[in-house]
């Protein structure tokens, strides 16, 4: 027994595991402070302000996704991002007010940011244009050109089609299939049934997502599946591991994806918007951790010179991440353009920040070679959820910012003062 309980905690160390969970707990510290602030307890949780805070932070996960590749390459950033997004959308937009068709829209679209990407790669992989000079340029000349197409003006959308599948209307969420399929089940979701109405409460019952919730499960199983798989596999090859650290984190965040899932399903369901999000976010995950050219931008941020001698052309490895930066701030710009249902000439302003921020707080390092997907996503809703949460309890716009700036510090000074440690 004595034995069993040694293999259980073999490798446990707390200092090491909050260290490596700082960040998930200071998201659990900074969510449970804004839901108990006085005069507007839980007011931050609520399934409208949860829904809201996926919407308005979608673009910060595309475009922190595309700005992870960057930094890992060295530290570098791309700071035309907001730019791209404008003029993107700026682009789409006009050619769906002149009756252009929606899919060729938004190809157009996509193919322009990567156009632009591939273009600022260019002079950072090929004639050593250093990143931060480059995309600079580029932030100045395409707010530019974004006010050449939009002429100063707003114009707006009025594509249903492209607004319910890149928007954040009444519309813009994934139906209730099962509920859709079965109707008896309406007579099951009343407010007549004291125990559901108990349980999901009056105001939600009637309207409760199934589908919605189904996923959730789904995917919460599908989670805790890929992580004993992966413990097990860690066994069998005799790596060190934390049993009780793994278990712990599984738990926390299986839990947290079926409380989302229901307060989700509480109000609309799933946006439209959470699936792009998703679906970037498994494929970059895959592309860091699974390929060789994941490998090639932590191998490149690691060590550049070393990369290279082992016969890795480290210039592709640049003009890789700058190229899918761009493709992504396509995308961004259909998302931001969906939400607003039309584009402004000062949108997309303070993007790249938000997404450089959620970054950097999600533990990439300053110096390149470290960072993941996984730990973005992380800064970026804590970032969301300090913006929501201040947003809800009245703090001034300028007091914000400067929030904002703290938070971003402290996270930088805590990865200096690591790698001075393992020093």
């Amino acid at each position: 027994m004595s034995e069993q309980k040694k293999t259980l905690t073999q490798g446990f160390k707390p200092g090491e595991f909050f260290q490596k969970y700082t960040m998930i707990i200071a998201l659990v510290v900074v969510t449970i402070v804004f839901a108990l602030w006085p005069g507007k307890q839980g007011l931050i949780l609520q399934p409208a302000n949860l829904t809201g805070l996926i919407a308005e932070n979608g673009y910060v996960f595309i475009l922190a996704t595309g700005m992870l590749l960057c930094i890992l390459t060295g530290g570098n950033i791309d700071l035309s991002v907001g730019s791209v997004v404008c003029f993107t959308a700026a682009v789409g937009c006009t050619m769906m007010a002149a009756g252009a068709n929606m899919w060729l829209t938004v190809l157009v679209m996509l193919a322009i940011g990567l156009a632009i990407g591939a273009f600022q790669g260019f002079w950072i992989a090929k004639i050593r244009v250093p990143a931060f000079i480059a995309t600079l340029a580029g932030m100045y000349a395409f707010r530019g050109f974004s006010n050449v197409v939009l002429n100063g003006y707003r114009v707006d959308i009025a594509n249903e089609q492209f607004l319910m599948l890149f928007g954040n209307g009444k519309s813009s969420y994934i139906p209730d299939v099962i509920r859709q399929g079965i109707p008896s089940l309406d007579t099951v979701f009343t407010k007549d049934n004291a125990f559901l109405s108990g349980l999901i409460g009056q105001n939600f019952v009637t309207k409760f997502n199934l589908t919605c919730m189904c996923i959730g499960l789904i995917a919460a199983i599908a989670f805790v599946a890929l992580k004993v798989h992966k413990i097990l596999s860690q066994k069998k090859l005799g790596i060190s591991q934390s049993i009780p650290g793994q278990i712990i984190s599984t738990v926390v965040i299986s839990v947290l994806v079926l409380w989302v899932s229901f307060k989700l399903a509480c109000y609309r369901g799933f946006p439209m918007v959470l699936i792009w999000i998703a679906l970037v976010l498994g494929i970059y995950a895959y592309i860091t951790t699974k390929t060789a050219i994941g490998r090639h931008l932590y191998a490149v941020g690691g060590n550049e010179k070393a990369t290279a001698l082992s016969g890795v052309k480290t210039r592709n490895v640049f003009w890789f991440a700058y190229a899918n930066i761009g493709l992504l701030a396509g995308l961004a710009g259909i998302l931001t353009a969906g939400r607003a249902k039309g584009i402004d000439p000062v949108y997309g302003e303070g993007y790249e920040m938000d997404a450089i921020a959620s970054c950097f707080i999600g533990g990439a390092s300053a110096y390149g070679g470290t960072g993941k997907v996984s730990g973005m996503i992380i800064g970026a809703i804590l970032m969301g959820v300090i913006n929501k949460g201040m947003i809800i309890v009245g703090v001034d716009a300028n007091y914000q910012k400067v929030v904002k700036g703290i938070v971003l510090l402290i996270a930088v000074m805590f990865d200096v003062l690591s790698k001075r440690q393992k020093r």
